[in-house]
């Protein structure tokens, strides 16, 4: 299984950084195939997941993966699915 991380944690205060760095990891992920993408927003108040959430269910976005699943033990991780494994 191939992953990929991005840790949102270093760029947190610009915006404009967050766009691109989820925005360039989902075509990563389209391009090599990848068959998971975990996302670091971290737990803090929530609203830079909240904006990862909001990003990932823009249409355009939404039609590159299969399903998006937030982990129930860290709230600070979303994990987005390329490939459904059964």
């Amino acid at each position: 299984m191939t992953k990929l991380t991005l840790d949102l944690h270093p760029i947190f205060r610009s915006d404009r950084d967050i766009d691109r760095a989820l925005r360039n990891i989902v075509f990563e992920a389209v391009r090599t195939k990848a068959d998971l993408v975990e996302i670091i927003p971290g737990k803090g108040t929530g609203k830079l997941k909240k904006r990862v959430l909001a990003f990932l269910n823009q249409q355009q976005i939404k039609k590159l993966y299969r399903r998006v699943e937030t982990d129930s033990d860290n709230t600070g991780t979303v994990f987005v699915h390329f490939v459904d494994r059964q």
